[in-house]
Order: structure tokens, then C-alpha cells, then sequence
């Protein structure tokens, strides 16, 4: 009975033993799993710190965004409004480009008629030259002729005055003859 109870206690033992080595065996596992966990936990928390950080820098930039896009907003309010009034200055000046160009063809036409006269005029100015032209030739004869007469009138009044001076003198002498006479004819009749 004793061998028995020895043989049980030895199995007990034994199996105590195996037990025991299951146990560190699985101490061992636990420790390594525990390891395993904590980097895992440490990797876990270092990733939800990375993504806070992500959702805070997503949330500034969504509020930057939204910032943005009031501003674009605004911008673009501002654009349609300045674009309408373009628009409408467009048809303004679609207006009076219509307007100036009317005046346009007013002016072109006037311009051309302007172009006729002027030609007109050159012709006119043409002809008029050509006859101041033949009359200061004319003018230069006419001169010529005058000088020609004054001249001539000068040499004739000089030959006027000698034969008047001639005449002058033809009666002196005739009138000295004639008192000759008379006093011949006056002391023949006395004798």
C-alpha cells in the first residue's frame, strides 16, 4: 500500500511537475502576449494620438475650407454684380458704337463730298493760275507799251517845245521884218 501511495504521490508529483512546466510554459506565453499587447496598445495609442492630430488638422482645414468658400461666396455675389453691370454697359456701348457709327458714315460721306470740292477747287485754283499767269504776261506787255509811250511822249513834248520855240522865234523875226517893212514902206511915202 505504501509503494502504491508512493507511485500515486510520484504520479501526482510528476504530473504536478508537467503541470507546473504547462504553467511557466504558459506564464512564459502570457508574458510574451502581455509584451505583445502593450506594443500593441502603445502602437494603438501612438496611432489614435496621429489620428487626433488628422481630425484636428481636417477639422481646421474644413473651417479654413468653409472660411474659404464664404469668401469665394462674396467674391462671386461681387462678380455677378459687377458682370451684370458690365452687361449693361456692354449694351450701353453696343448702343453707341451703333450711334458712332452712324456718325461715321455721316463723316465719311461728308469727307467724300469734301474730296470732290477740294478737286473742284484745285481745278479752280489751276485755272485760276494759269489765267494770272497769261495776265501778269499781259500786265508785263501792257508795262512794256506804257514805258514805250512815256517815252515816246517825253521825246515828242521835247519836239513840241523846240517847235514851239522855233515858232517863237520864226515870229519875232517876222514881226522885226514886218516893222522893217512898214518903216520902208513909211519913208518911201514920206519922200
Amino acid at each position: 500500500n505504501l509503494e502504491e501511495d508512493l507511485e500515486n504521490t510520484e504520479n501526482k508529483f510528476v504530473t504536478a511537475d508537467q503541470k507546473l512546466d504547462k504553467a511557466g510554459t504558459a506564464a512564459d506565453d502570457s508574458e510574451r502576449a502581455k509584451k505583445v499587447f502593450q506594443a500593441k496598445a502603445e502602437e494603438d495609442e501612438k496611432k489614435i494620438i496621429a489620428l487626433e492630430k488628422e481630425l484636428k488638422e481636417a477639422r481646421e482645414k474644413a473651417e479654413a475650407a468653409d472660411t474659404e468658400y464664404d469668401e469665394v461666396n462674396k467674391k462671386l455675389v461681387v462678380c455677378e454684380q459687377e458682370l451684370e453691370k458690365a452687361e449693361e454697359r456692354t449694351d450701353v456701348g453696343e448702343t453707341k458704337i451703333g450711334e458712332l457709327e452712324e456718325e461715321l458714315k455721316v463723316v465719311a460721306n461728308n469727307l467724300k463730298s469734301l474730296e470732290v470740292a477740294e478737286e473742284k477747287a484745285n481745278q479752280r485754283e489751276k485755272s485760276y493760275k494759269e489765267q494770272i499767269k497769261m495776265l501778269t504776261a499781259k500786265l508785263k506787255q501792257a508795262e512794256a507799251r506804257a514805258e514805250f509811250a512815256d517815252k515816246s511822249v517825253v521825246k515828242l513834248q521835247h519836239e513840241v517845245d523846240r517847235l514851239e520855240d522855233e515858232l517863237v522865234s520864226e515870229q519875232e523875226k517876222f514881226k522885226a521884218i514886218t516893222e522893217e517893212l512898214e518903216q520902208t514902206f513909211a519913208e518911201m511915202s514920206g519922200y
